[in-house]
């Protein structure tokens, strides 16, 4: 079973990121994540209508670090602080080693490598720091570059949500991946 702390928060940083955690000063980058057609396309969740709903989301998240229920950074390119996307652990079972990854890059820095980058490292932190087993990835079947990118990692398909966890609707196009600890 898992035991997670993560305080100190991790920052983790690779050739051209630095990982970090989420402060007020995020907000105007997080809005502009949450706000953006391109990023939001395959996700389901509500977008930001202002940057106060911007600040909340930077404060739950943060609570729920502080409460060890999820860990999350902003991805920024090295040297500058500005948040880029963000990549994060959520969905954790600790009773059975398992976390679900999610990621959201603005369009500017998209095809450049920087998600592949980034994954790699949180990666690498849960597999070794937080002693995951098992990593997911739900994907919309549509949105062929993070399917690609998820294959490139190594994640292997298991099937649709669907066929995963019965009795979910409108999950026929979602399909879950999987990365275990090697």
């Amino acid at each position: 079973m898992l035991q997670l702390d993560f305080s100190p928060f991790p920052v983790l940083t690779t050739e051209r990121l630095l990982l970090r955690k989420l402060t007020a000063e995020d907000e105007q980058g997080i809005f502009a994540l949450r706000t953006d057609d391109i990023v939001n396309k395959y996700l389901d969740r509500i977008k930001a209508r202002s940057v106060e709903d911007a600040r909340k989301f930077i404060q739950k998240v943060n609570n729920s670090i502080d409460s060890n229920e999820l860990i999350y950074w902003g991805i920024c390119l090295r040297p500058k602080t500005r948040i880029i996307g963000t990549v994060c652990f959520w969905n954790i079972a600790v009773e059975n080693d398992k976390a679900e990854i999610g990621y959201e890059l603005l369009p500017a820095c998209q095809g450049q490598g920087l998600m592949q980058e980034a994954l790699s490292a949180i990666i690498d932190y849960g597999f070794t720091s937080m002693r995951l087993a098992t990593i997911e990835a739900v994907a919309d079947l549509q949105n062929e570059r993070s399917v690609k990118l998820l294959e490139k990692i190594g994640f292997k398909k298991e099937g649709n949500k669907k066929d995963i966890l019965p009795g979910n609707d409108n999950t026929d196009n979602m399909i879950v991946y999987r990365l275990n600890r090697q």
